[in-house]
């Protein structure tokens, strides 16, 4: 990784993010493709400034619970407490999980959820995560909101990131599938997907737009086990997570979620 010392620090945020275990430096370094030294002194710097901390035993390093912190912190002041419920409604509703993924000029970040699955299998991914465009329910709603030459450059942007050998058997063969897809979600209002993320997941999604404006701001999902969610069920769904769609659209003006 080329690039300032503010770039090389929030990788090794983002990478010690991913491994709740730690990281060891050698990894670190070659993670972030910097000479080892440099990270050595980059981590020296973090962990004085208290983001970053050696443990005792396996010499590791790993993030310190600041940063969570500093997220609840903003997450306390920026209106959450309007969208939570909404979210919480539609997970109990649906009985499965409900993600909110804002959008940030290129990028699709899940930022919040709700479970409502209470027993048996639970999906529950992470969050603060950049939703993959190309296999998801999540992405083909955001994607379905613009037009196909867009949709297509943001897909070529992420550069389908997500290894194609964890996708499902159902994820679009190519881009002419993927605005089939498109097509679709546009003519009915929502996006579904049944294994096309993963083995044995499905997921029903649709856009939260800007109440004045009308552009998509975020994006409201439902997903959990094929097992539970046929795709005959999320079509069952699709009204209940449209009407939160809107409510969302509405409280949108009283969160900094979605600005």
């Amino acid at each position: 990784m080329a690039g300032s010392q503010i770039e090389r620090a929030v990788g090794i945020l983002e990478c010690l993010a991913s491994q709740p275990g730690g990281m060891a430096l050698q990894a670190l370094a070659d993670s972030l493709q910097i000479p080892k030294s440099a990270a050595h002194r980059m981590l020296a710097e973090l962990a004085r400034l208290g983001y970053v901390r050696q443990d005792a035993r396996s010499s590791h390093y790993l993030l310190t619970t600041r940063l969570v912190a500093i997220g609840l912190r903003y997450l306390g002041n920026s209106g959450a407490d309007i969208v939570q419920p909404i979210l919480d409604r539609l997970a109990e509703q649906s009985g499965e999980l409900v993600r909110l993924g804002v959008i940030e000029a290129s990028r699709l970040v899940w930022i919040a959820k709700s479970q409502g699955a209470r027993s048996g299998l639970r999906y529950d991914p992470d969050m603060g995560r950049d939703a993959p465009l190309f296999p998801t329910a999540s992405g083909h709603a955001w994607l379905a909101s613009l037009d196909d030459e867009q949709a297509l450059q943001l897909v070529r942007c992420q550069g389908q990131r997500s290894d194609a050998d964890e996708r499902g058997p159902n994820a679009p063969r190519d881009e002419a599938a993927l605005l089939e897809r498109l097509r679709l979600a546009r003519q009915i209002g929502y996006a579904w997907v049944v294994e096309s993320s993963s083995v044995g997941m499905s997921a029903v999604a649709a856009v939260v737009r800007h109440p004045v404006e009308g552009h998509a701001i975020a994006v409201l999902s439902i997903a959990g086990p094929t097992a539970r969610l046929p795709e005959a069920r999320l079509h069952e769904l699709a009204p209940g997570l449209l009407s939160a769609s809107e409510e969302l659209s509405g409280a949108s003006q009283a969160s900094e979620l979605f600005t």
